[in-house]
């Protein structure tokens, strides 16, 4: 067994004449490093290059990977191209489906929304739920210093829904109270204080149920926590503020329920009175 370019060299290789020359006399032998396996990809050479993304999202990482290759890196027309695939690419599949899974989402939460309660007035107090919840999701991520990710994204179309189950809580009470006469104000701070501990058992449910997924640190924990930590935000900012800045979106904007009972009230009887002499 021949090895190093000497050995490699001295192989005879025979002509058409007949005789036999060394390969060294007929070709250039050198060794040199180059890839250990060409693989190719409909009939083009192709080359892997992978890396591990920590500490920031896989979007701007990418986003400034082609902004340095464009100024650093020349690469000739038509014989040569590069692009981003593995976790990227299926964030940018997952980018475009959650464009419409999202919208759907708020869209039928709204309309479900509209046949409970029969009036937007109601519909948008319960639904304020959603933002509010949503800057809860967000500074729970900025103070665990998590990325924005696929699996957040998911946390936020999840919370969508729980974050209206406390504003539903008190809406529906509120209603209530103002069907059996109460003034706004009293029935405003009635169902406040009333509803105050099924506010919070809906909060410290969806909160603690989340908690081991936010806090693991095994397999799929990156998946994990995201998902949980917007949740857990979420429900707690969406129910401080569904106890405060809900009860003055009822003061500012009259619900139509009162004035739709006295509209319905029925007129009293008129009573007559007949005076006769005999």
């Amino acid at each position: 067994m021949r090895s190093g370019s000497a050995g490699i060299g001295s192989i005879l290789i025979p002509t058409a004449s007949g005789e036999r020359l060394p390969l060294s006399r007929l070709a250039d032998i050198r060794i040199v490093q180059g890839p250990s396996t060409i693989t190719r990809e409909w009939g083009q050479r192709r080359i892997t290059v992978s890396a591990n993304v920590r500490g920031r999202d896989i979007g701007s990482f990418v986003a400034d990977a082609e902004q340095r290759m464009r100024e650093e890196f020349k690469l000739p027309p038509g014989r040569y191209f590069y692009e981003f695939g593995g976790q990227f690419e299926h964030l940018e599949r997952a980018r475009t489906r959650l464009m419409i899974v999202v919208p759907l989402a708020l869209v039928l939460i709204f309309g479900l929304l509209y046949v409970t309660y029969q009036n937007l007035v109601d519909v948008a107090r319960v639904f304020s739920g959603v933002p509010f919840g949503w800057v809860g999701g967000i500074v729970a991520l900025w103070l665990r210093d998590m990325p924005f990710s696929i699996s957040a994204a998911i946390g936020f179309i999840a919370l969508s829904g729980v974050s209206v189950l406390d504003d539903m809580i008190l809406v529906s009470y509120v209603r209530q109270l103002r069907e059996k006469g109460l003034s706004l104000e009293r029935a405003v701070e009635d169902a406040a204080i009333t509803r105050l501990r099924p506010v919070l058992m809906t909060t410290l449910v969806a909160s603690l149920g989340f908690l081991p997924m936010a806090l693991s640190t095994g397999m799929g924990a990156e998946v994990q926590r995201p998902l949980a930590t917007v949740v857990i935000g979420g429900v707690i900012s969406s129910m401080v503020m569904s106890l405060l800045v809900l009860r003055v979106l009822y003061l500012l904007f009259d619900s139509p329920v009162k004035r739709r009972r006295q509209i319905s009230k029925p007129s009293e009887p008129k009573q007559f009175a007949v005076v006769g002499s005999v």
